[in-house]
C-alpha cells in the first residue's frame, strides 16, 4: 500500500536513486519543486534502509503547520495514526512514542537536541527539508548537525539531506563537502499566469485585491489561495469579502492561514471544502510551501511579503513589507497546479516582474542575531568563524548580539577578549524562547512574580487582540490574571494563552530554582520591571517641554504615544513593541506599561551605569562635574562631584578652547602687538622671517623665543594656561583671566629687556616723535606723516637691523601717499612727483625741494616760522 502510494507521486522516479547515493555516501543535496512529493515520499522511502540500523529520521520542517500537516500525511500513507511510526514535534505539541521512527519536528527543536546531545545517539538521518527558506534556525541547526557529526559520530555516521525547491543545490553540495546533488523535475500542472498593472508599495492593496478574487471566483472554479503580507491585510479583505460572498448566493468559506493563528484553525484552512462548497484562502508566505492546500486551482498574489529586519542602528526588529523575490512568487504560483492545471493572477505588471530579485534575502543576513550568539556560547563556540556556514553571519550584528546578552547577565567577557556564559545565561540557553524573553522569566522567578512573568511572554509571543484596547499592556494582563473579564470572541485567545503560560511556568521551574528571599517588587511595580528586563534597550523616558506624548528611548531614539493614550505624560515607560520606518526620526510606541524608576536602585540596577562627568557642558556653556547615572543614554540621577581631578578638569576647560579658540581669551590690542613682537622675534632668531607681505612667521622650538602662535599656545595649552584655570566656571570666565600677566610669564629674563630693545612698542622718528609700530602685519608698518622723515634717508630697521620697516608715508590728513621699504629710493624719484600733486592740496605745509636736507617738522609753515 506504501509504495503504491510513492509510485503515485512525482518524486518517485528518482528514490531509488536517493537510496542508493544514501548507501555510499553520508551527505545528499536534492533538488525538486513544490508538489513532487519530497517532505512525505523520501523519509518513507528511506526508512527501512539497511544502514539506518534502526535509527531515527529527523525531518525538520520551518513551520509548525507544515510539519504537524507532514507528520500526518506520512502516518495515513501507512495507515496508522500519527505518534507511532510517524510522529512530530513542535512548539507547544508533540505526538511521539517508543515506536516512533520518522520524527517531523521544526527547527529549534533540533537545536535543542543538539545542545542537550551533541552526538545525536539514536538518529540515523537528518532532513532538513524546504531548506531554500533559510530561516535563522534552519542555518543554525545544518551548522551544528555538520560540527557534530565530524566531532563526535563516527559509527554510525549520521548522514545528511538538504532538500530544496529553489536554492542553488550547488551551493549547498560545497558547503556539505562536495555532496551528490539530485534533481528531480516533478510534475507541476500548467499554471497560466495573468499580470495585473503596475503599482507601487505605497499603494494599498486591499481593494485590488478584493477586485481580483472576485473576478477569479467568477472566472475560475474551484478554490482560491489568496497571499497577503500579514494579518492586517487578511482581516481588512476578509471584511470587506464577506458580505459581497454572503449576497451572492454561492457558497464560499472564508479562511485565514498565518502563523500565530491556532493550529486547529490552520489545519481547518488546509482542509478541503465540504461538499457543494468553495473556499478562500487567505494566507501569509506561509502557504508557499509544504502546504497542500486541498481544492486550490487558483491564485491570487498580492506580491508582497512582511519581514523582520533587524536594525542595528537602533537594536530593534521592524516588520518591513517588500515585494517577493522571483523564486518566491513562483512559489506561490505551483499552488495553483499541485493538483489540476489552474491559474495565478499576479497583482504587478509583468515589467515588475523582471525587477524582481531573483532570491529572498536569507535571515541570517537581517535578523536578530541574539538567539543564534546564545545557542553558538551553549555550544561551546567562541566565534561563528568556527563553524561552517552557507553565509556566516555578519560581524556587526553579531556584536551587538553579544552586547545585549551581556546586558541581560548572560554573557561575560574571559581571556583573550572571548565570551563565556554565565549560570544565568547557562539556564536561558535552555528555554526555547528569544533570550529577552528567557531573561524575562528568570528575573520573574527572582521577584516572585513567575506567575505574571510567563502570562506576560505568552502574552508577547503571540499577537494581542485587545491592543486595540490602548497602549498600557497593564489592561491586557489583567484579563489574563482573571482582574478583568475577557470579550466572549477572545475566549480561545485566552485559553491558548494561559495554557502556553504554564508551560513556561513549568519550564522555569526546571531550569531555575528561585531565590529563597524574594527581592522586593511590589505587584504594582512587577510589570515594568519585567519588560524592562527583557527590553532595557526600549526603556523611555519623556522629553521635557512639556509635549505628554514624546519620549526618548535608552538605545537614543525618540517614540510617541498616541496623544489620547492614558500612559501619556508618565514619566517613565517600559516599552514592549515600537514601529516605524528606517530614515524616521520617531517609532511609534504600540505597547508598554508604567515604571518606576525607583527599581534601578534595586532589581534594574544591574541596567545602570554610573560615571563621573567632568567636561564642558555646551548647551549650558559651563563647567560640570557630576556624578551621573545613566539608563543606556536616559539620565537617570546627577549629583556634584565634591572632589574634581584636577587634570580632569583642564582636560575639560581645554577642549573647550581648543573648541571655540583663543578668542575666549581677554585679548586687548596691545597684548595681541605684544605677542606679534615676540613672533617676529622668534622667526628672526630662527632664520625663518618672511620675504613679504604673503607668508607669515613661522619655525619651531630651537629659538629662545616661544611660540606664541595660534597653533602654538592651543597645542600648549597645558603649559602655560593650567595654573591659572582654578576659578573658572562658565564661559565668560575665561575673559576674567589676567591674559597679560600669563603670557608676559613665558618670557624669561632676559627676554623682556631684548623685546624692547630688538622689536621696540614704538620708534623715534626725525622730529622726536614716537611713532607706534604695528607688528600685526608683514613686514611691521610705521605709519607716519611724511614731513616728519625728512632727512631721515636710510629706512628704520628692527630685529636686529633683520627686518626692514614698511614705512607709510601719510599726507598731513593722515591719508597714505607712499608705502615704501626705500626711503632712499622714494626721496630720489618718487617724491617729486608727490611733492607736485599734493603741494597745491596742502599749501600750509612744507614741500622742500631736496628733503634730506630740510628739517623735519610735524608743523605748518607758519606754525614753524612762529616757533623759529
Amino acid at each position: 500500500m506504501l509504495s503504491d502510494h510513492l509510485i503515485d507521486l512525482p518524486i518517485a522516479e528518482v528514490l531509488d536513486q536517493i537510496r542508493d547515493t544514501l548507501a555510499l555516501r553520508h551527505q545528499l543535496v536534492l533538488q525538486a519543486p513544490p508538489g513532487a512529493g519530497k517532505t512525505t515520499a523520501v523519509p518513507l522511502a528511506l526508512l527501512y534502509e539497511p544502514w539506518l540500523r534502526e535509527q531515527k529520521i529527523l525531518v525538520l520542517e520551518p513551520r509548525r503547520v507544515a510539519a504537524r500537516a507532514a507528520a500526518m500525511r506520512m502516518a495515513e500513507m501507512l495507515d496508522e495514526p500519527v505518534g507511532e511510526t510517524v510522529g512530530y514535534r513542535i512548539r507547544m505539541d508533540s505526538c511521539t512514542s517508543a515506536a516512533t521512527r520518522i520524527e517531523v519536528i521544526t527547527e529549534g527543536i533540533l537545536i535543542r537536541m543538539l545542545q542537550s546531545d551533541p552526538t545525536l545517539d539514536g538518529v540515523g538521518l537528518v532532513i532538513f527539508d524546504e531548506f531554500h527558506e533559510r530561516n535563522l534556525d534552519s542555518d543554525l541547526g545544518l551548522a551544528l548537525t555538520l560540527q557534530s557529526r565530524t566531532l563526535f559520530r563516527g559509527d554510525p555516521p549520521l548522514k545528511v539531506l538538504v532538500m530544496s525547491a529553489t536554492l542553488d543545490g550547488e551551493v549547498v553540495a560545497d558547503l556539505l563537502g562536495g555532496a551528490p546533488l539530485i534533481s528531480s523535475q516533478g510534475r507541476q500542472y500548467p499554471v497560466e499566469v495573468e499580470y495585473g498593472d503596475r503599482y507601487e508599495l505605497r499603494n494599498s492593496i486591499i481593494e485590488p485585491t478584493v477586485r481580483t478574487v472576485l473576478r477569479a471566483l467568477e472566472e475560475q472554479s474551484g478554490s482560491v489561495l489568496v497571499f497577503l503580507p500579514g494579518q492586517g491585510e487578511i482581516r481588512r479583505v476578509a471584511r470587506q469579502l464577506t458580505p459581497v460572498l454572503a449576497a451572492s448566493g454561492e457558497r464560499v468559506l472564508i479562511a485565514a492561514l498565518y502563523g500565530g493563528l491556532p493550529l486547529k484553525q490552520q489545519q481547518e484552512a488546509i482542509a478541503v471544502a465540504p461538499d457543494g462548497a468553495r473556499k478562500v484562502v487567505l494566507a501569509t508566505n506561509l502557504a508557499e510551501t509544504s502546504l497542500t492546500i486541498e481544492g486550490v486551482s487558483t491564485v491570487v498574489d498580492c506580491g508582497l511579503a512582511r519581514e523582520p529586519v533587524f536594525d542595528a542602528s537602533t537594536g530593534m526588529t521592524r516588520l518591513d513589507t517588500r515585494r517577493i523575490s522571483r523564486s518566491s512568487a513562483e512559489q506561490r504560483k505551483g499552488r495553483a497546479g499541485r493538483l489540476e492545471p489552474g491559474h495565478c493572477y499576479r497583482l504587478w505588471s509583468e515589467a515588475q516582474q523582471g525587477q524582481l530579485v531573483a532570491q529572498a534575502t536569507p535571515e541570517i543576513l537581517q535578523a536578530d542575531l541574539a538567539p543564534l550568539a546564545l545557542q553558538l556560547l551553549a555550544w561551546g563556540a567562541d566565534q561563528p568563524d568556527d563553524l561552517d556556514w552557507l553565509d556566516p553571519p555578519p560581524l556587526g550584528p553579531y556584536r551587538q548580539a553579544i552586547e545585549q546578552l551581556v546586558t541581560c547577565g548572560a554573557v561575560y567577557e574571559g581571556k583573550a577578549g572571548s565570551f563565556q556564559l554565565t549560570p544565568h545565561g547557562v539556564r536561558m540557553a535552555l528555554m526555547p524562547l528569544h533570550p529577552r524573553l528567557a531573561h524575562m522569566l528568570l528575573v520573574g522567578c527572582d521577584i516572585h512574580a513567575s506567575d505574571m512573568a510567563c502570562l506576560l511572554a505568552a502574552l508577547l509571543s503571540d499577537r494581542n487582540p485587545l491592543s486595540g484596547e490602548g497602549v498600557d499592556l497593564a489592561a491586557s494582563m489583567a484579563v489574563l490574571m482573571g482582574e478583568r473579564d475577557c470579550p466572549a470572541q477572545h475566549t480561545i485567545w485566552l485559553k491558548r494563552t494561559r495554557i502556553q503560560a504554564k508551560r513556561f511556568l513549568t519550564m522555569c521551574n526546571e531550569v531555575h530554582k528561585p531565590r529563597k528571599f524574594a527581592i522586593e517588587v511590589s505587584e504594582e511595580d512587577a510589570l515594568g520591571v519585567l519588560l524592562a528586563s527583557a527590553y532595557s534597550d526600549r526603556i523611555a523616558k519623556l522629553r521635557p517641554g512639556g509635549d505628554h506624548t514624546r519620549y526618548q528611548m535608552s538605545n537614543g531614539r525618540s517614540a510617541v504615544l498616541p496623544a489620547d493614550d492614558n500612559l501619556a505624560g508618565k514619566e517613565w515607560l517600559a516599552l514592549a513593541e515600537v514601529g516605524g520606518h528606517v530614515g524616521e526620526s520617531s517609532d511609534r510606541i504600540f505597547s508598554a506599561t508604567n515604571l518606576n524608576p525607583a527599581m534601578f536602585q534595586d532589581i534594574l540596577s544591574p541596567l545602570l551605569q554610573q560615571e563621573e562627568y567632568v567636561d564642558w557642558d555646551r548647551k549650558r556653556n559651563q563647567f560640570v562635574a557630576e556624578r551621573r547615572a545613566r539608563v543606556g543614554q536616559l539620565l537617570l540621577s546627577c549629583e556634584p562631584l565634591p572632589d574634581v581631578p584636577e587634570e580632569a578638569r583642564n582636560k575639560a576647560l581645554f577642549g573647550v578652547v581648543r573648541r571655540q579658540g583663543l578668542s575666549l581669551l581677554p585679548w586687548t590690542r596691545k597684548l595681541e602687538q605684544w605677542r606679534a613682537r615676540v613672533m617676529l622675534l622668534r622667526a628672526a632668531d630662527m632664520g625663518t622671517l618672511a620675504t613679504d607681505g604673503d607668508r607669515a612667521y613661522a619655525g619651531n622650538e630651537s629659538s629662545l623665543w616661544p611660540d606664541l602662535s595660534d597653533v602654538g599656545l592651543l597645542a600648549s595649552l597645558e603649559d602655560w594656561l593650567a595654573p591659572y584655570l582654578g576659578d573658572v566656571r562658565r564661559l565668560e570666565d575665561f575673559q576674567k583671566l589676567d591674559l597679560k600677566a600669563i603670557l608676559y610669564n613665558l618670557l624669561p629674563w632676559p627676554l623682556p629687556l631684548d623685546l624692547e630693545r630688538l622689536a621696540p612698542e614704538q620708534l623715534v622718528v626725525p622730529t622726536g616723535s614716537r611713532i607706534s609700530i604695528d607688528y600685526s602685519q608683514h613686514p611691521p608698518v610705521l605709519a607716519v606723516k611724511l614731513q616728519e622723515m625728512f632727512g631721515c634717508e636710510e629706512t628704520p630697521r628692527v630685529a636686529g637691523g633683520q627686518v626692514s620697516l614698511l614705512i607709510h608715508l601719510l599726507s598731513p590728513a593722515g591719508r597714505p601717499l607712499q608705502v615704501t621699504q626705500d626711503l632712499t629710493g622714494f626721496w630720489r624719484s618718487s617724491y617729486q612727483q608727490v611733492k607736485k600733486e599734493m603741494k597745491g592740496r596742502y599749501p600750509k605745509h612744507p614741500w622742500p625741494d631736496d628733503p634730506l636736507q630740510a628739517n623735519p617738522t610735524r608743523n605748518t609753515k607758519k606754525r614753524e616760522e612762529e616757533l623759529s
